[in-house]
């Protein structure tokens, strides 16, 4: 462990002389001799710099020269790639505006690819930067899903993921029995040059497109999102027990005495969060919120913790969950079943009336669930007075009136300090056995959710300013403020429909919030708050505390799920060895290094869960509509491109309505307003405007949907035909 602390710092040397303003691209002999290096440690620095180079902080140019490849005009990044051939490049400070590739700077680079780019053209008035491809540093992935099509003598594979500009030719021999139809793994050969496709050769095939859920393990394998864990992980979890030791409670506070309940989904298995609340005499409220102590069978540097930190999350997909820690814990000992001892680290706050946390404290402690709810039965407590469950629960319906009282009071703080919440129509898709889809529902949110969530939210504020003033190693969740560009685009379209925004840069978020609360219950609302929403940065996770700006909160972070996130499992343990007085100046070094590497690994790996779930959400709704071709519905137009008009269902599902579909006249595209207007009859259509569609097409294999604008003469038309 020493010896690579050593390295670290070595190579964080190295790289700091190379950053240095008055540096000089150098060859290794030139720096052996100005860094002193002794001949027996040449190997070590060629190392150190081979490492550089793959970590895309230095680069070796054609006369094996050293360099920053900022000093040169170059930058290291992602290659984002398009079907239609050019591609972007993601730059890893997740602040740094893309770079445009056009096709002919492409030179090979597939989707994916760890590049390095030479900087063409700069960017100028809100224009992206523009790029040539000149080397690429690492393939993104030498394995690619895709659909099989078998010829005469060879086949090819057709890439799911549509960023893939070409096809991979697979020669005879090497399809591993496919045939037309079937989705396939492939692995790469040859990346092919030029104009030439890459070659690659079938490693598993998944199951026909028509077979029942070959389509979501194609999802997950285009991910590259595990489904099993490694054989050292479930040995670990063998000697794990399923019920808590006598030995494990010693030294911690009892607090089964307490009364606590969960409150969850209907199909929620993993329970980490629970609440207990009491009125004290003072009049403050004594908030508890317990979090299931999953460090402690979570060891660090164990195989069980390596796994939970290479996956970083737990994934929702429509028909499964792929969790960040084996079923024996995330079901069992970890999650806060009713009835059953378990570890927890709780964070008790006293709250008073103005929603101020005026004391508090973190212990770990042992619980025991009183009862296991759900959203819909405490809002059927709370809202609609249901008798039946009233009387089930007549002992606890003080206390869940005492939550909607401080939640009330919470959200009242946040709102008045300017915390925008969105509410958006959310989608919960239900399938049958087989894994088709049969009904998409919205997702409710009630007072039981608010309730959940406000809790949550004030118990990751008080543990993210508790920490930072305490000045340890952290993890944060971080928002920072909106790019001043997208938030002109924003104030120029509003403008359209009446609302203004008080300025472009040093924005608040009181700002935006008065925007939705001006479009609360309009028929635009839906689209302004998804404006909005976009004009917005990502959160992400951060070793600096950098705000949170859609919370209007200056201190937060995700403590409350270590089950399915593993930043909150890494704070629980920063959280239990400051408790313990462990947390010693050589720890905090070590915890201070690591903790931005964490930080990054975990945004990225959400980032893809979350496009993982999108995907499959969007696969369903496709099927969903399969059989529903020709079908009139009601929509709102949600967005508009260059290419046409995307139309939103009231269930959720978005189709869109081609520009050449549009033939009624000639149609221009007003981007600054988000709009396309007639040549000659100059009908607008704009974004949050209210028509009709017709259902054309619903692609599986494209993830599409396509409609057709049905006009109000199309609509007589229709039903002059009916009469007949």
């Amino acid at each position: 462990m020493e010896e690579n602390e050593k390295q670290k710092d070595r190579k964080q040397l190295i790289l700091d002389f190379m950053q240095h303003k008055d540096y000089t691209p150098m060859k290794i002999k030139e720096l052996c001799m100005i860094l002193q290096v002794p001949n027996k440690e040449r190997e070590m620095l060629e190392q150190i710099l081979e490492e550089l180079i793959n970590e895309g902080k230095i680069i070796k140019t054609k006369r094996g020269k050293y360099a920053i490849p900022e000093s040169l005009n170059m930058v290291i990044g992602t290659f984002q790639g398009n079907a239609k051939g050019y591609g972007f490049l993601i730059l890893d400070d997740p602040d740094a505006k893309d770079v445009f590739i056009p096709a002919e700077g492409v030179n090979g680079a597939m989707h994916k690819d760890k590049v390095l780019c030479k900087i063409t053209k700069p960017a100028i008035e809100g224009k992206r930067a523009e790029g040539e491809i000149i080397q690429i540093i690492e393939r993104g992935s030498d394995k690619i899903v895709g659909t099989y099509e078998q010829s005469k003598y060879f086949g090819f594979v057709i890439p799911d993921d549509k960023n893939f500009a070409k096809d991979i030719f697979i020669p005879k021999g090497d399809n591993m029995g496919a045939v037309t139809g079937h989705k396939v793994v492939v692995k790469i050969t040859d990346w092919g040059k030029d104009r030439r496709n890459p070659e690659g050769e079938i490693i598993e095939i998944l199951g026909h497109i028509n077979d029942p859920k070959t389509d979501i393990l194609a999802i997950i394998r285009q991910f590259d999102m595990p489904t099993d864990f490694p054989e050292e992980v479930m040995k670990q979890i063998q000697n794990i027990p399923e019920e808590v030791q006598e030995e494990d409670i010693k030294n911690r506070e009892d607090l089964r005495n307490v009364r606590m309940v969960t409150i969850d989904g209907e199909d929620a298995k993993d329970l980490d969060d629970a609440i207990s609340l009491e009125k004290l005499p003072n009049g403050l409220y004594r908030l508890g919120v317990h979090i299931a102590d999953v460090t402690h069978y979570v060891k660090e540097n164990t195989p069980l913790d390596e796994e939970a930190m290479k996956r970083g999350t737990s994934v929702y997909l429509v028909d499964r969950v792929i969790p960040m820690l084996p079923h024996k814990l995330s079901n069992g000992i970890c999650s806060l079943n009713a009835g059953v001892d378990r570890l927890a680290l709780s964070c008790i706050m006293d709250i008073d009336k103005e929603g101020i946390v005026r004391n508090h404290r973190i212990a770990e402690t042992v619980i025991n669930i009183d009862e296991r709810m759900t959203y819909t039965n405490v809002k059927k407590i709370l809202v609609d007075q249901d008798e039946e469950l009233m009387e089930r629960y007549k002992d606890y319906i003080d206390f869940f009136k005492l939550m909607e009282e401080l939640c009330l009071i919470l959200n009242k703080k946040r709102d008045k300090r300017g915390a925008i919440d969105f509410d958006f129509e959310e989608a919960k898709i239900i399938l049958d056995e087989e894994g088709h889809p049969i009904d998409i529902r919205p997702y409710e949110r009630n007072i039981a959710t608010r309730i959940i969530e406000e809790f949550m939210l004030v118990c990751n504020e008080t543990i993210a300013e508790d920490h930072f003033w305490q000045g340890t190693p952290f993890i944060y969740r971080s928002h920072q403020d909106p790019d001043p560009e997208k938030i002109l685009k924003l104030s120029t379209f509003i403008y359209n429909f009446g609302y203004r925004i008080k300025g472009t840069s040093n924005i608040h978020p009181k700002d935006l919030q008065k925007v939705l609360a001006d479009i609360a219950g309009k028929p635009e609302e839906n689209v302004i708050s998804r404006l909005v929403l976009r004009s917005m940065q990502q959160a992400r996770y951060t070793a600096s505390n950098d705000g949170h700006f859609g919370l209007a909160a200056k201190y937060y972070c995700h403590f409350t799920s270590p089950i399915r996130r593993y930043p909150d499992l890494q704070i629980h343990r920063i959280i239990k060895a400051n408790l313990n007085g462990q947390l010693n100046e050589k720890t905090q070094n070590r915890l201070r290094k690591k903790m931005p590497d964490v930080a990054k690994h975990c945004s990225i790996r959400e980032r893809m869960a979350e496009e993982a779930e999108r995907q499959t959400e969007q696969l369903k709704k496709v099927e969903y509509m399969k059989d529903k071709i020709g079908e009139v519905y009601d929509g709102i137009i949600s967005g508009i491109t260059s290419w046409g008009m995307y139309v939103e269902l009231p269930n959720t599902v978005e189709g869109l309505v081609h520009v050449s579909d549009m033939d009624d006249d000639y149609y221009i595209f007003d981007e600054q307003h988000y709009l396309f207007i007639g040549e000659k009859t100059k009908k607008i259509y704009r974004m949050g405007d209210q028509v009709k569609v017709k259902l054309t097409k619903a692609d599986t294999i494209q993830r599409t949907i396509d409609f057709s604008l049905v006009l109000p003469d199309d609509d007589l038309e229709e039903k002059e035909i009916e009469e007949i």
